[in-house]
């Protein structure tokens, strides 16, 4: 019985963050997540909501997010780690942790996985995905708001769904703005340029997307054209927001799920408070655009907001992506169980 045990068990996979970032760019994981939502959209996905442990007394908080994709290839999978703002300060990513897959079949561990370069990736990915299904065809200028640890995959997603001319960048000062774009500029054919102000990087551009730990809203209804796109990635929790509650409810709102948004969407309760939006004013998940159950944008001047709040089903749909490719070319560290 032992030895059938141990030649049925696979071996687990380890992957580092480059290791990830050499399987998997920004610009393929696009379509990871467009098929990961349209399994949600379909029905194939058990996902419940993230778990907080969130110690008054504490530095950090410590989640849980765990998720079932069924289909040919089931899996189960779950990302746990903790979130550590001041981490930024010190040149580290906020977020660390792990992403566990499992077999859907027997439940066997097949991967630890640097949460970190995944939640990254899929995190841009599905701005780039949102971008794709909500921006005007012709879009081609982007206001950065953040200047971060996500803001370079934030950059790499909306340049790999709209073909950039120029993007605008704004941070926590110009200094910070300008080290980021003279990090980024060697990457690109298009021009990119540190402003001083929120307000400077907006105005009279086709894409936005906000990536900061604000608290208080940074972005006013009434800098934002008509006819733009709206990625408001930064606000995961109740106490964050990023845009003023008059643009929430002004903007047509797509979100990566209803249920996350009206208990986890800081933005979306502050306007809801306001008495501006309601959960009807949330008009389709991304996944309902996928499959063509929403046909999202409506007018060239129409402005479109989608509201990333990120879930489990992201982080196992990229992670199961990344054993296939893994095993493929053998790539990574696999040990016995």
């Amino acid at each position: 019985m032992s030895r059938i045990s141990q030649a049925t068990v696979p071996p687990v996979l380890f992957l580092s963050a480059a290791q990830i970032a050499s399987l998997l760019s920004v610009a393929e994981c696009i379509d990871v997540m467009a098929d990961a939502m349209a399994e949600l959209a379909r029905g194939s996905v058990h996902q419940p909501l993230r778990q907080i442990v969130r110690p008054p007394d504490a530095i950090g908080l410590l989640g849980l997010m765990p998720a079932y994709i069924g289909g040919a290839d089931p899996v189960y999978g779950a990302k746990t780690g903790g979130f550590f703002p001041g981490n930024s300060v010190m040149g580290l990513d906020p977020h660390q942790g792990c992403v566990l897959l499992f077999s859907g079949s027997t439940g066997a561990l097949l991967g630890v996985m640097a949460a970190s370069e995944i939640t990254g990736i899929r995190t841009a990915a599905m701005t780039g995905l949102a971008t794709r299904l909500l921006a005007r065809p012709e879009a081609q200028t982007l206001a950065l708001v953040g200047s971060g640890h996500q803001a370079a995959w934030q950059l790499a997603a909306v340049a790999a769904a709209r073909p950039l001319t120029k993007v605008k960048v704004a941070a926590r000062s110009l200094a910070s703005a300008e080290a980021f774009v003279a990090a980024q500029q060697p990457h690109y054919n298009f021009a990119l340029e540190a402003v001083s102000s929120v307000e400077e990087a907006v105005a009279q551009v086709d894409i936005v997307v906000t990536v900061t730990s604000a608290r208080e809203p940074i972005v006013k209804a009434e800098w934002i054209a008509p006819g733009t796109h709206l990625n408001v990635v930064g606000s995961s929790t109740p106490s964050h927001a990023e845009m003023e509650a008059a643009l929430m409810g002004r903007a047509s709102l797509f979100v990566d799920r209803r249920e996350s948004t009206l208990n986890e969407a800081g933005d979306y309760l502050n306007a809801h408070k306001a008495g501006l939006v309601t959960p009807a004013s949330l008009l389709a998940e991304l996944g309902e655009l996928v499959i063509g159950q929403h046909p999202g944008r409506s007018s060239a001047g129409e402005v479109t907001l989608f509201k990333s709040l990120g879930m489990a089903l992201e982080d196992v749909a990229t992670a199961r992506v990344l054993y296939q490719r893994a095993r493929e070319r053998q790539v990574g560290t696999w040990l016995e169980q």
